[in-house]
């Protein structure tokens, strides 16, 4: 819900900005879904966003090639978009995958352990983080 409001308001900008640059024909604004999930990549129900005042965080990660980051967990919502390379993600608990490419997105897992590795290319992410004020986006896992 959040995204598609998000996008139906950068579109209303987008149509604004356009036609007061002075342009004779706007071109459409295209608006495409890249993702609608109520549950993580392994098919984990979300339950609910932490309770609190609100604060959404954006991050781009970079990641070197022949990375493996340390084993972590999220405790709110949030979703990775891979700009650029080849990730895969991994559950610690049974060692379930699942490879991401760019272009595609990632629903994380929240509470869960998990961490993400690299190949011969570096990976580039923008994260998107549903949470509330103080709360840590990534702890280290246990």
């Amino acid at each position: 819900m959040i995204a598609r409001t998000a996008m139906y308001f950068l579109a209303l900008w987008v149509m604004a900005f356009t036609m007061a640059a002075g342009a004779a024909d706007p071109a459409p604004v295209a608006v495409e879904t890249l993702l609608n999930a109520g549950s993580s990549w392994d098919g984990v129900e979300y339950d609910v966003y932490p309770a609190g005042p609100v604060e959404v965080s954006v991050l781009r990660i970079s990641i070197p090639p022949h990375t493996a980051l340390p084993w972590h967990k999220h405790p709110m919502p949030n979703v990775a978009y891979v700009l650029s390379g080849e990730l895969t993600v991994e559950k610690a608990e049974d060692g379930k995958t699942k490879r991401i490419t760019a272009g595609e997105v990632l629903p994380e897992m929240v509470n869960a352990r998990h961490r993400g590795f690299t190949g011969d290319t570096p990976v580039v992410l923008l994260v998107f983080y549903a949470g509330v004020k103080g709360m840590p986006l990534s702890q280290p896992a246990d």
